[in-house]
């Protein structure tokens, strides 16, 4: 994984390497493009400031100069180089440029290890607000299952007594339609009855 520091220089190197193909192509204006030199003036001042402010990142970054590679891969270090220093010491001379050595490479971990905490720690941060947002929005969710749980036992509720009384109003049509068939019965018994 990149370190957030060799992510923005990178950035800022391809920033600078965009620039310098604007900057050369406002000095290359084909003459078939009709640009006033007031416009053409404004175009620079703007690539100019970009520059400017992407220089000022850069310096930022503690780059010296955004195209330089050491400032992306680090300066090459040789073998050559550390035997050089060493071979006009003693032992005890070795020993400490040793520890000296140890200790920058513990320096530069420890620069590491805490850029990686601290990118650990925003996105611990950042996970952090989106859990909150989700437990809330699942709240609001169980919120209104329960609202619509309770809309459904009543209604349901409602449906059983309308289903009663149904049945009820049918068990009382069922009675009428009973009398009213007894009392037409016995009034075609007795007409038949009294003219037979």
């Amino acid at each position: 994984m990149l370190t957030p520091c060799f992510s923005y220089t990178k950035k800022i190197t391809i920033l600078g390497t965009r620039l310098d193909s604007l900057q050369s192509l406002l000095v290359k204006v084909p003459g078939k493009q009709h640009v006033s030199e007031k416009e053409m003036n404004r175009r620079k001042d703007m690539v100019g400031n970009l520059r400017s402010k992407a220089n000022q990142v850069a310096s930022a970054l503690n780059m010296s100069n955004f195209a330089n590679r050491d400032s992306l891969l680090g300066p090459d270090t040789k073998p050559d180089d550390a035997i050089n220093r060493v071979s006009g010491m003693d032992n005890q001379g070795i020993v400490g440029f040793q520890r000296q050595i140890m200790r920058v490479e513990q320096d530069e971990g420890l620069e590491k290890l805490e850029e990686t905490v601290m990118s650990t720690k925003h996105i611990a941060l950042a996970v952090n607000e989106e859990l909150t947002l989700q437990t809330r929005l699942i709240d609001d969710l169980d919120y209104h299952v329960d609202v619509t749980d309770s809309r459904l036992r009543r209604v349901q509720k409602s449906l059983a007594v309308m289903n009663k009384n149904m049945k009820g109003g049918c068990s009382c049509m069922s009675m009428l339609l009973s009398v009213l068939g007894i009392v037409g019965l016995a009034l075609v018994i007795w007409l038949l009855v009294k003219y037979l």
